[in-house]
């Protein structure tokens, strides 16, 4: 005879406990009662109420799966996470999403987080169901965070959009891209010498991004056994910058340190991002289309151009000085993409973060009543030997003047006139001929009365590339 039978669980879907919160705030029944009218027990009822605020949070997310009754969260929450941010993206690009794409995008992801990951096609079927994702036009998906229209009323460039009063200044980016005539030298630029810059900083300036070079060849010679993950900046095989995946990226570098950025902007830049979600982390504030006031202050860019072309004619001068009779174009002619993506990332970081914080006070684009009074004479670079300062100021503006037929070598192409005619691919350095560069450069520099503060540099670089030696 049997004295007992087992109960039965009765589980409620999510839009099931949502009527049983509304249930409880419109009426006066008790719990009790609202258990016998859904048949479950008391205590299942109790456990909603406490999670009240979690899963009216998942309601109304508009991605939550309203028919699921228990939610497992994901052993790997970071994958997935990006994924779906992905997901967003590519749906609001109108892309075909398959099932092995996102498998395939999920592994990508999983190995640029260094996570020892291998999504298999039931952890795709948990994770739509998760997520409430579906290939077709059933599922309606929100962004968490829409881009916010500028408020009204807003005349004059001094004037703080509304919503950029709600964020400190670590947390006020601005960015800005920035076409770079990169091997041009005084008097000769070439039109296919140009690369594009983005640049993003936060207004205190104790917080710049890694630089984005774009540029219009796919895989440049000289990018020939060289590590990406070793470069200075990214590179980028278009002049265009690629909105959706470095958004993408800024927006997880926020959620790992749990922050809410505000991220300033083009007018034009956020219309063509129009609808785009997936952004937890980051909030666009787009420009009014009227203002002159660019999302990144013209002095931090100047700043900028200024160091590079600075830094860019010390290099030009040392190899005149080790080949004599070379024009200072032919030795412009010889610099290469991943020389100019060296030198950019060496400009970028001599901007001073005063300098930073002074132009977004100054522009209006960082809560401030003025800005700091900079020290002028500290700012200014010296300039170069054979130019003016009026000479050295126009070079620095080079970009906004018409290019002229100067001298640009192709990169691509097989012959190498301006390297005496040496083999398309330099064979690699190899770990002797870096121990024996090392002793050369040390030697040279004690032959020439270099300072105790120099030598502690060079040997944190000696260190280092020992260590890489035994590895």
């Amino acid at each position: 005879m049997e004295l007992s039978c087992k109960k039965k669980l009765h589980a409620l879907s999510l839009a099931e406990k949502i009527q049983v919160l509304e249930l409880l705030d419109e009426s006066k029944m008790s719990q009790s009662e609202v258990a016998r009218r859904f048949q479950v027990s008391q205590p299942q009822i109790s456990r909603i109420c406490k999670n009240k605020e979690k899963l009216l949070a998942d309601w109304c997310s508009g991605t939550a799966n309203r028919e699921r009754k228990r939610k497992r969260e994901s052993k790997y929450s970071g994958i997935d996470e990006a994924l779906l941010c992905w997901y967003h993206i590519a749906r609001a690009k109108a892309w075909d999403v398959t099932g092995p794409m996102l498998l395939h995008k999920a592994k990508e992801l999983a190995d640029i987080m260094g996570q020892d990951f291998v999504p298999s096609i039931g952890w795709l079927v948990r994770w739509k169901r998760r997520n409430n994702v579906g290939f077709g036009a059933r599922h309606v998906l929100v962004p968490p965070f829409p881009p916010e229209p500028p408020p009204p009323g807003i005349t004059t460039h001094a004037q703080l959009p509304l919503s950029l009063k709600d964020f400190s200044p670590e947390d006020v980016f601005g960015c800005a891209e920035v076409p770079l005539l990169f091997r041009a030298v005084p008097g000769g630029v070439g039109t296919c010498d140009q690369v594009q810059v983005l640049l993003c900083t936060n207004s205190k300036g104790t917080e710049k991004r890694r630089v984005l070079v774009g540029g219009l060849q796919a895989a440049p010679r000289c990018f020939f056994g060289v590590s990406s993950e070793a470069l200075p900046a990214s590179y980028h095989p278009d002049l265009g910058v690629p909105w959706t995946e470095w958004l993408a990226r800024f927006d997880q570098d926020m959620g790992r340190q749990g922050r809410q950025v505000a991220l300033l902007l083009a007018a034009r830049v956020v219309e063509e991002l129009a609808g785009l979600p997936g952004l937890y982390h980051v909030r666009l504030l787009p420009l009014p289309a009227s203002s002159t006031t660019p999302p990144l202050p013209s002095s931090v860019v100047r700043a900028f151009k200024a160091h590079y072309r600075h830094r860019l004619l010390g290099k030009l001068a040392a190899v005149q000085s080790k080949r004599d009779g070379t024009s200072l174009a032919k030795a412009g002619a010889g610099v290469t993409v991943l020389d100019a993506l060296h030198l950019v990332a060496a400009a970028w970081a001599k901007v001073p973060p005063r300098l930073i914080l002074g132009g977004f006070v100054q522009e209006g684009l960082a809560p401030g009543k003025r800005p700091p009074s900079p020290d002028r004479a500290s700012e200014m670079l010296p300039v170069p030997r054979g130019l003016s300062r009026e000479e050295f100021s126009r070079f620095v503006d080079l970009e906004g003047e018409e290019p002229g037929p100067g001298v640009c070598k192709e990169e691509t192409g097989t012959g190498d006139e301006d390297r005496g005619g040496e083999d398309a691919f330099e064979p690699l350095p190899t770990k002797a001929d870096a121990l024996h560069a090392l002793g050369t450069l040390r030697r040279w520099l004690e032959c020439n009365s270099t300072s105790p503060e120099l030598f502690e540099k060079f040997y944190d670089c000696e260190e280092e590339v020992e260590r890489l030696c035994c590895l």
